[in-house]
């Protein structure tokens, strides 16, 4: 029955419900993407029209307006499966239409696939099936398909963005990927104009890492692609990725040529700048960004970065002054501005600007062991303690840890009678704290008084019987120093029992080894100690172990390497001054 004649015997108020349905419905649906891809297609395709219906029977149109009032009642799953049937039963084209913006709706992939396919077979030179199928072939994880129709659009008349295609081909296996590649370079054969096509043949090269072939592809472009900022970048990666530094900055400043006013590329010639070490001309775009955009707070903070790492600390100040005016970065601007005074030897200017670094953020204890330092170095040793004591005020736990920084620090300037006398006053607070009687060790050790150092380490062990740093420490200090070898190897099996990839330990079991004479374990454990902490000091114990077991030359191969690094050496130098020493 033709609908036209059907409408006469409707009543009025349903024809025009019909009417309604038709449009407002079909609105709705086609502005509800399933997916990213179909929603692509329908972004690229015209908006959607009222659908002229063909002949229906009775029964037919009974289900086209049973779909249509399902989705005027928001019921769009009933409404898709209406139409899904009714599109399979009338291969009507309007219908197909109709189905696939409700299958759209509600995502129903294995329904668009099928209506696709009846698309193509109603009306076989229309690129819009075609379209359809692509996107749901790749969906589906079937991209060699979905390359077949993808150039059947482009050959009934319809365009299409290959580049998409690497968006589902980023996990494929490679020799799948490979089968894609083929065929992309077929269809750029047959449609030679294309640039989307040769776009997506350099993305599926880069993705199997053929750089050098994705490199000669861009070489192709000639005039059928229009670069872009993003095609400039993927040019630079894939030099990066091919090792040729030189080529990805050639490709990111002829980038910049075209697009100056183009801020990633800019951020991405600079970063490869400061990659390449080329600090001066790194800072230059940094400088060009910045009178591009001065309220950029990233990148003046990267500008003031970048002169501190070129000792610009002039510049550097003012920069960090300047995001201090306008609020930005406040802690990160108070604790630059105090590092270029320090290496500027404007202590006063430092000290009063690390103390300014607030409480929680990253740099709180840094700024204050440094104005600590400065102070102390200054010699006003009261002050320096009274800030530290008030900024701890009411906080147990960071008044220990600043006890135990400015102890360390009063000991690394030359006053360990100082660092003492802060200590004991400390522990008298809080008596046998772990970490206040350890930091009190390193006193001890300055002083070389090993019977108190002992003292402080038993009676953290007995404290702390797992502690790994106690046990190792006084382990270390016995095989050294005394001849307690038995007792010292005790103490230190039980610190590596806990903490047995520690490679501290395993040089302390190592030279306890070697002091009883078990030189072949001995040298396992120093070279296991030295491969994963090439230290001095180590080296000076596998140096030993090599000299002992008469491989001279192996022992000075590693001392030299040792030496190559800290060639004062207080352990090195001496062990071979000894050794050498002897007849």
């Amino acid at each position: 029955m033709n609908v036209s004649m059907l409408r006469a015997s409707l009543p009025a108020g349903m024809v025009l419900l019909l009417a309604a349905c038709a449009l407002q419905t079909g609105t709705r649906v086609a502005e509800t993407p399933a997916t990213e891809p179909v929603a692509q297609a329908q972004a690229e395709a015209p908006a959607p029209t009222p659908i002229e219906y063909g002949s229906f029977t009775a029964e037919q149109l009974y289900q086209a307006i049973t779909g249509e009032l399902s989705a005027q009642r928001g019921d769009l799953d009933q409404a898709a499966e209406v139409y899904f049937e009714l599109a399979r039963e009338t291969l009507d084209l309007g219908v197909i239409e109709r189905a696939v913006q409700f299958a759209s709706a509600i995502g129903d992939g294995r329904s668009l696939l099928e209506l696709g396919l009846l698309w193509a077979e109603v009306s076989p030179d229309s690129p819009e099936p075609h379209l359809l199928l692509s996107f749901q072939l790749l969906e589906a994880g079937r991209p060699g398909q979905a390359l077949s129709h993808m150039e059947q659009v482009l050959e009934a008349g319809g365009s299409f963005e290959f580049s998409i295609l690497a968006s589902a081909t980023g996990n494929m296996e490679r020799r799948i990927r490979s089968d894609l590649i083929a065929g992309l370079r077929g269809i750029r054969e047959r449609h030679p104009a294309n640039g989307s096509v040769r776009i997506a043949l350099v993305q599926l090269l880069a993705q199997n890492q053929q750089f050098d072939l994705a490199l000669a592809e861009f070489g192709q472009f000639g005039d059928r692609v229009e670069m872009t900022p993003e095609l400039v970048q993927l040019q630079a990666q894939l030099h990066q990725s091919a090792n040729d530094g030189e080529g990805a900055a050639a490709a990111l400043e002829a980038g910049l040529e075209a697009f100056p006013d183009n801020r990633g590329l800019r951020l991405g010639y600079a970063r490869l700048l400061l990659q390449q070490r080329q600090l001066a001309l790194a800072r230059e775009q940094f400088g060009i960004m910045l009178a591009q955009a001065p309220d950029d707070w990233e990148t003046l903070l990267s500008a003031g970065l970048l002169d501190l790492e070129m000792e610009n600390f002039p510049s550097a100040i003012g920069i960090f002054e300047q995001m201090l005016g306008a609020r930005q970065n406040e802690d990160d601007a108070h604790f630059y501005i105090a590092y270029a005074n320090q290496q500027l030897g404007d202590f006063e200017a430092a000290i009063a600007h690390f103390r300014q670094v607030r409480q929680g953020v990253e740099n709180f204890l840094p700024a204050q062991q440094q104005s600590t330092r400065l102070a102390i170095q200054l010699g006003r040793f009261d002050e320096a303690h009274d800030w530290l004591a008030e900024l701890s005020r009411g906080s147990s736990r960071l008044e220990i840890q600043f006890i135990s920084m400015e102890s360390a620090i009063l000991l690394q300037e030359g006053h360990p009678q100082r660092a003492r006398e802060l200590l004991d006053r400390a522990l008298n607070r809080y008596p046998n704290h772990a970490d206040l009687l350890f930091t009190r060790v390193f006193v001890h050790d300055s002083r070389g008084d090993m019977a108190e150092s002992e003292a402080d380490l038993q009676q953290i062990i007995r404290m702390q019987p797992d502690n790994a740093r106690a046990l190792n420490h006084l382990g270390y200090m016995l095989a050294d120093r005394t001849e307690r070898h038995e007792e010292a190897l005790e103490l230190i099996e039980r610190a590596i029992a806990i903490e047995p990839d520690d490679p501290a330990i395993i040089d302390s079991l190592g030279w306890a080894q070697f002091k009883l004479g078990i030189l072949d374990e001995a040298l396992e454990n120093l070279r296991r100690a030295y491969a994963a902490f090439p230290d001095h000091e180590v080296a000076a114990h596998l140096g030993e172990v090599l000299w002992t077991l008469d491989r001279r030359e192996e022992a000075e191969s590693v001392w030299a390497e040792a030496l190559a690094e800290n060639p004062e050496s207080e352990f090195i130098l001496p062990t071979m001054e000894r050794l050498k020493g002897r007849p």
